[in-house]
């Protein structure tokens, strides 16, 4: 099968902290209020696409890899495609980059920016459970 680029404009790029799973998620509050569905979802598609974002899992090896309904995984992806963190197009599946336009989206007015600041899983997970960093 060969790849397609949903949105060249938007490959993503390694992030300053040099990790796929970019710290701006949590400090922009972007996957806030989302369905634990949509964060899982958006893990795994970090997890397993390749260099420019892109990946081709099914609908049915998506269910069994996540433990959800079709139902469940379709709700998380319209959620991730709302709040532009993927592009979607059957099979295939791109996340996209943040890119500076989205820098102070979200950000908390006089909160210290934690640019360059690396971020353990555990430290997302848990500031994004507590509803981001405070």
């Amino acid at each position: 099968m060969k790849k397609k680029i949903l949105n060249p404009a938007r490959v993503r790029r390694v992030p300053a902290q040099f990790s796929w799973v970019d710290h701006r998620l949590v400090r922009r509050r972007l996957l806030k209020g989302r369905r634990p569905e949509a964060w899982a979802l958006y893990l795994f598609l970090v997890t397993v696409a390749d260099a420019e974002g892109i990946s081709y899992y099914s609908q049915g090896s998506l269910c069994e890899n996540l433990g959800i309904k079709a139902s469940e995984l379709e709700e998380a992806r319209r959620e991730l495609l709302a709040a532009s963190l993927i592009a979607w197009e059957a099979p295939f599946y791109q996340v996209l980059d943040l890119g500076d336009r989205l820098e102070n989206s979200g950000e908390q007015a006089g909160q210290p920016s934690r640019h360059g600041e690396t971020l353990g899983i555990t430290d997302i997970l848990q500031n994004a459970l507590k509803g981001g960093p405070r």
